[in-house]
């Protein structure tokens, strides 16, 4: 299989989902959105607490998370709904997804006047839109277009030992079928940071690398805090994971062998061809959050403490290592890699097991997650509210 069914967007991208996207600019439209989202099945919000109150780098990260979100490949059409006197710019953030070519439109609340009319207002634009996307063909799209973000959460001994290191192998099956690989989670690369920048393509990428290690350590500092306690989690020392070295380590394993392309920002797009690294936090939600901004088409995410969350408009594949976990949550679980740890599966199988389940869901499969509607969206905050 070298290709999948896909959507070309007009800027030369391609999706894999047709969604249409409802994005409040302020958490004061969260409740229209959510409601405009109820009433027409098939599109989706992205509620969120942010968009107001905000000033510098925090009001412009927010402005490109939800603009990312817009632009995502995974994205046919956009909503944008602002109460009207917010800081982020709603017609400046339509105007920027407008650069893709997808259809985008723009309302506020206020001027509308009042939920009710702007619910009603919404509902007939959505209805209108999606009626579009849904004439939308699919085509043929090579494997080498395909982008995925490798992601761990709930971890806990058999992360390590099993799932992580088969989706290292299926990241690097995509990455020699021309395709690309983003591994972020800055706080749960500490204390196994060399072995990455060792894998580094050039220098300059290396010393990226640690700058954004530098960075966030400087800043637990500033704030007179200690990560202990919060990483490795209650639920992580409870599974096993001792110090936040030795969760580090299994965690590296899920992106490969590949070198190291580059070192980009929380949220920004994502180059194509090899593997990357975001700086991003460990929060599962906000991370993943962040690599749908940047542009992946599907997150795979392993996991061996067990946890349901996905996201807004990208499929997010569960895996895990651990079988009692899986047989009580298999209703989330997608790929079950257990029976590595009983010497009944190699590593290489479990590997093509997961890749094979990528290129599935590629080509249109539904993942659990998606299935069940989690739909799971956070901004990643730097600064204080005003």
């Amino acid at each position: 299989m070298n290709t999948f069914m896909g959507y070309e967007r007009p800027n030369g991208d391609i999706g894999i989902r047709n969604h249409l996207l409802i994005i409040p600019t302020v958490i004061c439209s969260n409740q229209v959105c959510s409601r405009i989202m109820q009433l027409v099945p098939g599109t989706v919000a992205i509620p969120h607490q942010h968009g107001c109150s905000q000033i510098g780098a925090d009001k412009e990260r927010t402005f490109e998370v939800l603009a990312g979100t817009g632009k995502n490949p995974n994205v046919g059409g956009v909503i944008v709904i602002s109460l009207g006197c917010e800081v982020v710019d709603p017609y400046a953030l339509a105007d920027d997804i407008r650069k893709t070519g997808k259809p985008v439109e723009v309302f506020d609340i206020q001027s509308v006047g009042g939920s009710v009319k702007a619910i009603k207002h919404g509902t007939e634009l959505a209805r209108r839109m999606l009626e579009e996307l849904e004439r939308q063909p699919k085509v043929p799209i090579p494997l080498s277009r395909l982008k995925v973000a490798v992601k761990c959460g709930g971890s806990d001994a058999t992360s390590g030992l099993a799932s992580n290191p088969a989706l290292g192998a299926a990241a690097d099956a995509l990455i020699a079928a021309g395709g690309t690989v983003v591994i972020g989670e800055t706080t749960e690369i500490i204390g196994a940071e060399h072995v990455l920048a060792q894998r580094c393509a050039t220098p300059d990428t290396a010393e990226r690398l640690y700058h954004i290690v530098g960075r966030f350590e400087r800043e637990v500092e500033r704030m007179g805090a200690d990560m202990r306690g919060g990483n490795p989690s209650p639920g992580n020392i409870e599974g096993g994971l001792s110090t936040i070295e030795e969760k580090s380590l299994g965690c590296i394993s899920k992106c490969g062998k590949a070198p190291i392309k580059g070192v980009i920002e929380y949220a920004e797009r994502l180059p194509e061809g090899g593997l990357y690294f975001m700086d991003s936090p460990g929060n599962d939600i906000e991370c993943v959050s962040g690599m749908a901004a940047g542009g992946v088409h599907i997150v795979c995410f392993t996991t061996g403490r067990g946890t349901p969350t996905g996201a807004a408009v990208v499929p997010v594949i569960k895996i895990t290592g651990n079988k009692r976990m899986y047989d009580r949550m298999e209703d989330n679980m997608d790929v079950d890699v257990s029976a590595m740890l009983e010497g009944a599966m190699s590593l290489e199988s479990a590997g093509e097991r997961i890749w094979q389940e990528i290129l599935e869901i590629a080509d249109g499969k539904w993942t659990k997650s998606e299935t069940l509607g989690h739909q799971e969206f956070s901004i990643n905050r730097i600064g204080p509210s005003l």
